[in-house]
């Protein structure tokens, strides 16, 4: 059978899955009255036409196979058959979440259920003929950005955050367990699809004759694909728990030959504040053409027109993604506009969980304010914290000592390829060689910390010297003293989880030898803080 797009849709290269950085707070006037009914909703539910017989040619995937796929895979690993409750416990491990309620949804719209992961998101799609119907998902917004709480002793709770980083989302161990799992459903494709029935007998007429006469075929012959160009689901390697390689996605959407070497991985940050950021990501790659980069911003210059510029930004990240054409990403501007205005005018980050010492936290804002709000912004006296105003500095990497994989990892040529775009009139794209210093709102939620969460705990990275060369990362809890990854060196120097502690996902070991995962940086502005005045400066980060 041919893959034209006119007979049928699966490509199945299980395109990649998020990229970090969207807009923040802008606080430029009174919250709306209907911003978070109108925008909450659609950031953890809607998949923005992310959904569709296109993106199944790239990076949808058909929820039912990738269901029963994994759970195959899983009675190969127990050695013992498993049903379809099984599917909760097995997506966790990947760092999914299923929270019983969140915290911020707005309070006049009922709570959503969670039967499938938040932020995996979809619809039934149809065609090409009368009769083909798929069940297909996508990676959405909420995968990445929301996470869970963590009660007063640091661990995870039931309750997430819209907005908050999740920190053990592993989409790289997602993608290559569901590529496991298809190896052992092409084996037999004919009692495949009987597991496939088995476990989902709600599955209409027309969707079993799709998956016998469509999808089956295209799945055996795609595997048959990719095995022979290097047998993994990806040409670019995703990162691990709490991680994505944003680099990567784009230029698989565009078509951009890329190596597994590249190594452009970002730690998922807090989205509170970003609507302060004149450019997007890490590294400031992203701006509109109407802005300039390098300039301080406050809240009087944060316009309506300032957040239709953003979400135009943001929508273009659909294409990676997503796997969303230009032109399809460029369509759903108007659905993203309501979720900038939600994030403007009413997110805030959440409390931190624990006590703080007021007196020290006092101590800490003074020498916040001498030491750092230059480069990481000014923020509000009164609680819950908002930013006041933000540098939009870009600092060079030989400056700050960070690893600079990523900001090699978007070339000029990526770059040529989306200004080239019709897309281009809507944003430019920079090579700026900097980092742009991280908005703090959240802080305490988003280890591990620096640009590719290299270091585990705040301590660890106002000390240099305490760094780990390794450490494990995904399903961790939250330390309430040092403020990251709880855990504790053992006697070769590898950060641990405590002894007893049980991860909720499963964890991986962070090594810092590895190529883009460099734990340097930010070593010479903490040089000159005292033992106190660094705790006292970690005091007042957790009210932020």
């Amino acid at each position: 059978m041919a893959s034209s797009r006119k007979t049928f849709f699966f490509a199945f290269a299980f395109g990649s899955m998020c990229i970090a950085g969207t807009a923040g707070y802008l606080g430029a006037r009174p919250p709306g009255p209907d911003a978070s009914e109108l925008g909450v909703p659609p950031f953890v539910l809607s998949d923005f036409g992310g959904a569709s017989r296109a993106t199944l040619e790239n990076s949808a995937l058909p929820y039912k196979v990738v269901a029963t796929a994994l759970l195959m895979r899983e009675e190969r690993i127990r050695k013992s058959p498993l049903d379809r409750s099984a599917l909760r416990d097995i997506y966790r491990e990947f760092g999914f979440i299923f929270p019983d309620s969140i915290a911020n949804w707005p309070r006049r719209i009922a709570q959503p259920r969670f039967d499938r992961p938040v932020g995996m998101v979809g619809r039934i799609v149809k065609g090409p003929t009368p009769l083909a119907r798929v069940d297909a998902i996508n990676i959405g917004c909420s995968t990445c950005h929301t996470g869970l709480l963590h009660d007063s002793a640091g661990n995870i709770t039931s309750v997430a955050w819209a907005g908050l980083p999740n920190t053990s989302v592993n989409l790289e161990l997602y993608s290559r367990s569901v590529y496991a799992g298809l190896k052992l459903a092409v084996a037999d494709p004919q009692a495949f699809r009987a597991r496939v029935h088995a476990l989902f007998p709600e599955m209409s007429s027309r969707e079993r004759l799709t998956l016998k006469w469509f999808l089956m075929p295209r799945i055996v012959g795609r595997m048959r694909e990719l095995a022979l160009a290097g047998d993994r689901p990806l040409p670019f390697r995703n990162g691990g728990p709490g991680r994505t390689n944003g680099p990567g996605a784009m230029k698989r959407s565009l078509g951009i030959p890329q190596s597994l070497s590249e190594a452009g991985f970002v730690s998922i940050p807090a989205l509170a504040g970003r609507g302060m950021r004149r450019s997007l990501l890490a590294d400031g790659v992203y701006a509109t053409t109407h802005l300039d980069r390098y300039t301080e911003m406050d809240s009087s210059e944060v316009t309506d027109v300032h957040v239709e510029q953003l979400a135009d930004i943001v929508s273009f990240f659909l294409v990676g993604t997503m796997g969303m054409k230009p032109k399809a990403a460029e369509k759903a501007i108007p659905q993203i506009r309501p979720v900038l205005e939600w994030i403007a005018r009413e997110h805030t980050a959440p409390p931190f969980p624990g006590r703080t010492d007021s007196a020290k936290a006092d101590a800490g804002l003074s020498v916040f304010t001498k030491s750092c709000v230059s480069c990481h912004g000014t923020y509000s006296q009164t609680l819950p914290r908002r930013l006041v105003s933000y540098p939009n500095r870009h600092v060079p990497s030989e400056d700050i000592g960070s690893d600079r994989a990523r900001l090699d990892a978007l070339n000029p040529e990526i770059n040529a390829k989306v200004n080239s775009l019709a897309y281009g009139k809507r944003l430019n794209t920079e090579q700026t060689g900097a980092y742009v210093p991280p908005i703090l709102l959240g802080v305490w939620a988003t280890a591990p910390y620096l640009h590719n969460g290299s270091v585990p705990t705040l301590w660890q990275l106002m000390n240099p010297s305490l760094r780990p060369a390794k450490f494990m990362v995904g399903g961790h809890a939250l330390d309430m003293q040092d403020v990251g990854v709880a855990g504790i060196p053992d006697s070769t120097g590898l950060y641990r989880f405590k002894p007893g502690y049980v991860p909720w996902s499963t964890p991986e070991m962070f090594d810092t030898s590895l190529p883009g995962l460099s734990n340097t940086g930010h070593e010479k502005q903490f040089s000159r803080l005292t033992i106190e005045q660094k705790r006292a400066v970690i005091e007042y980060l957790k009210t932020l």
